[in-house]
């Protein structure tokens, strides 16, 4: 079954649009005024396309970007489940789980050699012991686990690659 967000016209998006997009990406905190003058709008006119492209779902929302080291999870681990049945309720039921973990960064349902592949942001590796045992390992028909932590981060963005004109 689709989300709403899914079942949503793709949007087409205008070279103003990307160009709002790639500031927004940027600095998030831009005043209207300010992302207006970058981009070559009034105010008014860059207000309604902010807007429009928050409420197509073109924008999801606002976050600050934090130094995961500065706030204690300086460790990342990538974790490849695998579940030993493949039914429907236990996919959803793993997955649910998944986004209810507030160090589950990002959680995908994948192809290959493992059905789920989870970026998981933690303390130590004490911390990644202890949320095996307790999240992961407890979790109906998990067959395999395999975690690759990060030994460096050689690049992080969180901006889309929009093209502009």
């Amino acid at each position: 079954m689709m989300t709403e967000s899914e079942q949503r016209e793709i949007p087409r998006l205008d070279s103003h649009d990307r160009r709002i997009l790639n500031e927004l990406q940027r600095d998030a905190r831009l005043t209207n005024q300010d992302l207006a003058t970058k981009v070559g709008l009034s105010p008014s006119a860059c207000w309604r396309r902010v807007k429009a492209l928050e409420e197509s779902g073109v924008i999801l929302r606002y976050a600050a970007i934090l130094d995961p080291k500065k706030v204690g999870y300086g460790e990342c681990v990538f974790a490849h489940i695998s579940l030993d049945r493949h039914a429907r309720d236990l996919s959803s039921q793993f997955a649910e789980s998944m986004r209810r973990q507030p160090e589950v960064m990002e959680c995908y349902y994948t192809t290959g050699d493992a059905d789920f592949l989870l970026r998981v942001a933690i303390p130590s590796v004490a911390a990644y012991d202890k949320f095996l045992q307790n999240v992961i390992f407890s979790a109906p028909s998990i067959s395999q686990v395999r975690s690759n932590f990060a030994l460096r981060q050689i690049k992080f963005e969180t901006a889309m690659p929009i093209e502009s004109d």
